[in-house]
């Protein structure tokens, strides 16, 4: 039974801004300035992303993303600079200047990593881009991302790929799993490393559909002797799912922003990763989803409203839990009751004390530490997976 949860008095909420600005959209003659200009590599940079390896929590790769800037020294978003140079007719031009660009800083990658580089199909094939991919001789330690925005043709691409190969370069599908690029295309690639979208990566750690689309394409993966890339890790739930999924590689905000120098891992992300490897595997620690929390003298529909996520931990100021809200119960005011449990529990312990409860159907358990104070929530599929040793974490 959900029960009504008493409240202090909240503010009213403050009426949304009128007037606001509507941005003008840039005209042709704009974008053909801009554009002329990245022909030349004015307002053209290259920014480096690391690639991590998950199990060691160190850096292995680089990968080369391109920014734009206008005349008047704003930041143009690099997929509309390069659709609009494709529609004047100058796409492959302004690809071999990006490339062009990244591949100046090839002789200072760092050692042991590679560089990866974003290039579509028809790019491989076009004059510009091979003239500057053939001026760097051997190409040992670059990694070609064959992006999926549009399907190949493998009869013409494929004597290009033979050739790149053989000079030393590797190739990786961008973004598996959500493009163009079906499994026969992925086959007749045989890439080294399969790119998982952000779209199967962004709450991973609480979707188990997700979780069982990546262990396929992880299988599918070794069975073509590639490595997944996990890419788009925003947050630490993400990737301690991912290590927990045996996901060897990732990138991401999490892990470090793009930029000109030659990033390292965020200490904060690497010092959580290895107290999280470290972490008993038979206790919940591992199965914690970090669900944010709403004070229950707040408003509760007003925390609702601000949350993406199907299920809020009710805390109090100590954060000691007294339920959760969905979005029936959060804009209610009440209390959806489930079982709360310490951390140091195992799995099976937590099964056996749901058999004696009667929790709402579906809750989630809130889990707390040796003080009662919140941790996070566990997701009765991911607790089932754990004690039936499906779970990759266990």
């Amino acid at each position: 039974m959900r029960q009504a949860l008493g409240r202090k008095r909240s503010a009213p909420a403050a009426a949304p801004p009128v007037g606001a600005e509507v941005p003008v959209l840039p005209t042709r003659e704009h974008w053909d300035e801009t554009i002329h200009r990245a022909l030349t590599g004015e307002g053209v940079t290259t920014v480096f992303q690391p690639i991590v390896d998950l199990r060691h929590r160190r850096v292995v790769g680089y990968e080369a993303l391109t920014r734009f800037q206008s005349p008047d020294g704003n930041a143009k978003a690099p997929d509309r600079v390069l659709a609009a140079a494709h529609e004047l007719g100058v796409g492959q031009q302004l690809d071999a200047v990006c490339l062009r660009s990244a591949l100046s800083r090839r002789s200072q990658v760092p050692k042991n990593c590679f560089l990866s580089l974003n290039l579509d199909p028809e790019s491989l094939h076009c004059p510009p881009v091979r003239k500057v991919l053939a001026s760097q001789g051997h190409l040992g330690g670059l990694l070609i991302e064959i992006t999926e925005h549009r399907p190949w043709d493998w009869d013409d691409l494929a004597p290009v790929v033979r050739s790149l190969r053989a000079d030393g370069a590797r190739f990786a599908v961008d973004d598996a799993g959500s493009g163009y690029a079906g499994l026969k295309q992925i086959l007749q690639l045989r890439p080294s490393i399969l790119k998982l979208d952000r779209s199967l990566v962004e709450g991973v750690e609480r979707d188990e559909t997700k979780v069982s689309l990546i262990e396929m394409l992880g299988m599918f993966a070794g069975r073509m002797d590639a490595w997944l890339l996990a890419e788009g890790v925003e947050t630490l739930a993400e990737a301690q799912r991912l290590v927990d999924l045996e996901v060897p590689l990732a990138q991401g905000y999490y892990f470090a922003r793009p930029e000109t120098s030659w990033a390292a891992i965020d200490p904060a992300a690497d010092g959580a990763l290895a107290r999280f490897s470290q972490a008993p595997t038979d206790t919940l620690a591992r199965l914690l989803d970090p669900v944010a929390t709403v004070n229950q003298y707040d408003d509760l529909s007003a925390g609702w409203a601000e949350s993406n996520e199907p299920w809020m931990a009710v805390v109090d100021d100590q954060r000691r839990p007294s339920g959760l809200i969905d979005s029936e119960a959060g804009f209610r005011g009440e209390l959806v009751p489930t079982l709360v449990v310490g951390v140091h529990l195992s799995p099976l312990d937590v099964l056996g004390r749901l058999s004696n409860a009667a929790p709402e159907p579906h809750a989630p358990v809130i889990v707390t530490d040796n003080a009662g104070r919140y941790l996070g929530l566990i997701h009765l599929r991911r607790l089932l997976a754990a004690v039936s040793g499906t779970d990759s974490g266990h």
